[in-house]
């Protein structure tokens, strides 16, 4: 594969760098922490892949294609590299911060006809509350934040791309 000059497969100080800083904290019961390990480009393709890798064994890892855009402006976030104007997802963010809510987990919960579901939950002076977003404006958004949010998939989503529905079972008890 052959990343762009924008979209290298590396982060700001290089791959081994790149684990989100909110990892340590204990995993979600039938989710698989992961990381953020590179955004590719293969040209001519007309999208770029953002790849996940789980943190812990058996390190198996997850590739989603995403319109270049989106990938551009993941790459900013992972980077932490300033732009001229503000982005959307740095517009969102600065908002979240001066409402008083966190980013607490990004989840990728499932997959329909080849698109990843996902949502994000917030926690602010309301309460919790989870949002359905676009993977990447998750990921984006979660790289956005002075303490990086645990990136959570649901484990079926490593098999092959086959269809996940994201309400099935998996012990868990809704946020609040």
């Amino acid at each position: 594969m052959t990343s762009g000059p924008e979209l290298e497969a590396t982060g700001p100080t290089g791959p081994e760098d790149a684990t989100d800083d909110a990892a340590d904290g204990p995993p979600t019961p039938g989710f698989a922490l992961v990381e953020l390990c590179g955004i590719e480009v293969d040209l001519p393709a007309p999208h770029a892949v953002v790849v996940l890798a789980e943190i812990d064994e058996p390190r198996r890892s997850l590739a989603i294609p995403v319109a270049l855009p989106d990938a551009t402006a993941l790459a900013h976030a992972w980077r932490r590299e300033p732009t001229a104007r503000p982005l959307t997802h740095e517009l969102f963010a600065e908002v979240l911060v001066r409402l008083g809510a966190t980013l607490e987990a990004v989840r990728l919960l499932g997959r329909s006809a080849g698109v990843v579901l996902a949502e994000i939950e917030l926690s602010s002076p309301r309460g919790r509350e989870r949002v359905a977003c676009r993977p990447t404006d998750a990921l984006t958004l979660a790289h956005r934040q002075l303490v990086r949010a645990p990136i959570l998939v649901d484990p079926a989503l490593f098999e092959a791309d086959v269809d996940v529905d994201p309400e099935r079972e998996r012990g868990l008890s809704p946020p609040g």
